[in-house]
């Protein structure tokens, strides 16, 4: 099996909407997000494009596709971006067969070394929701820095929430993954 990450494409936008729009409720809440706050599917992918096409550093979202065997299976991006100093990072695995067998953890390494590079930055957050174990599991493993947990309403398709905010130095990226590739083979 292999895994790689790309910028995403014009092409690679309605994928990424979809995930998120054709989800059913309970998947939705699950990662803490609520389907009433989401975009109509026009309106999102439209502001997906103008967005693709802003210098890297006017950006508000930036996103990366990850493939499985060159096939788009999810995405990860950054938003609340502060370029040359912080951004909020996100991870998504669109398809269940594909969750839970340690992908999303390579996907993840290849990923961030992207936004430490293409937007200077100093420190890479996330934070999911406290009641979604997944992500919350990668970001231990892959070594971000657990710093709280406290209540908020992390993003615009979110309800207000206990989160477990986690933080990532480039420094500490750098320390733990300093040979990071394009790609990783994987025994199925």
């Amino acid at each position: 099996m292999n895994l790689s990450v790309r910028e995403m494409k014009e092409g690679d936008i309605a994928m990424v909407v979809d995930y998120f729009v054709n989800a059913d409720i309970e998947y939705l809440r699950a990662m803490g997000a609520d389907k009433n706050k989401l975009m109509n599917k026009e309106e999102w992918i439209g502001m997906l494009r103008k967005e693709l096409h802003l210098p890297i550093s006017k950006k508000k979202f930036y996103y990366m596709i990850w493939e499985v065997d060159g096939k788009p299976s999810g995405h990860s991006n950054i938003n609340e971006i502060e370029y040359g100093t912080i951004a909020t990072l996100h991870l998504h695995l669109w398809n269940n067969e594909k969750r839970r067998k340690g992908m999303g953890l390579d996907l993840l390494r290849l990923t961030i070394s992207h936004y430490f590079e293409n937007f200077e930055l100093k420190k890479l957050i996330c934070q999911p929701y406290a009641l979604n174990p997944a992500p919350n599991r990668i970001m231990k493993k892959i070594g971000f820095e657990f710093v709280r947990e406290y209540e908020t309403m992390p993003g615009w398709i979110n309800f207000h929430q206990t989160v477990r905010r986690y933080e990532m130095t480039k420094e500490g990226f750098q320390k733990l993954f300093s040979n990071s590739r394009e790609s990783v083979k994987r025994k199925n």
